[in-house]
C-alpha cells in the first residue's frame, strides 16, 4: 500500500483557530519552532502574531502553489513524506525545474522525495517506433511532485533544484 506524502501550505491565522483552538491540521511556524497541531487542538501560548500558519492540504493540488509561468512556488510550503520523518521546506519564491514527460508509453523511475543527479534516469519514454529515451535533469534535485495531466496522458515532474 503506497502513501499519499503530506502537504501543508501557508494560510492564514483567521483561517486556522477558532477559541484558541485549532480548527485543521496545520504547522505553526515561529522562529526556529515548529508546533504541529491536529484539528482541535489548542494553540500554545507561545505562538505570537508573527507565527507563520500552515495548513494541511490535499497533495494532488500542490500544482496550485506553483506559478506557472516563473516555476516559483507561490507559497512556503511543507512536504511530509509517508516515511512521517521526512520533510522537505519550500520558500515562497524558491524556482523548481518543471520536467514533461510526453511519450507513447511513459515509465516513472523517481518518485516523491527521490533525489536525482545529472546523470540519472528520472523517467524514460518509449516512441511509436519503439525507440526508448531516457530523461535526466538539467540539475541535481530533489522529487517534490509528480503532475498527472490529465486532458492529454503525460507528467510533469517538479524537482526542487540544490545550490
Amino acid at each position: 500500500m503506497e502513501r499519499m506524502p503530506r502537504l501543508y501550505v501557508e494560510g492564514r491565522r483567521e483561517d486556522c483557530i477558532d477559541n484558541g483552538r485549532v480548527t485543521r491540521d496545520c504547522v505553526i511556524i515561529e522562529n526556529n519552532v515548529e508546533v504541529w497541531l491536529k484539528k482541535g487542538d489548542e494553540v500554545p501560548e507561545f505562538i505570537g502574531e508573527n507565527a507563520k500558519f500552515l495548513v494541511k492540504e490535499v497533495y494532488d493540488r500542490f500544482y496550485l502553489y506553483v506559478d506557472r509561468t516563473t516555476n516559483r512556488m507561490n507559497s512556503d510550503a511543507v512536504l511530509v513524506l509517508p516515511d512521517g520523518r521526512t520533510r522537505i521546506y519550500l520558500k515562497r519564491g524558491d524556482e523548481l525545474m518543471l520536467l514533461p514527460v510526453e511519450g507513447f508509453t511513459k515509465t516513472l523511475i523517481a518518485n516523491v522525495g527521490n533525489r536525482v543527479r545529472t546523470g540519472d534516469v528520472f523517467a524514460a519514454v518509449t516512441t511509436r517506433k519503439g525507440e526508448v529515451h531516457y530523461l535526466k535533469p538539467p540539475r541535481n534535485g530533489t522529487v517534490v511532485f509528480i503532475d498527472e495531466i490529465t486532458n492529454r496522458p503525460h507528467y510533469v515532474y517538479y524537482i526542487l533544484p540544490e545550490d
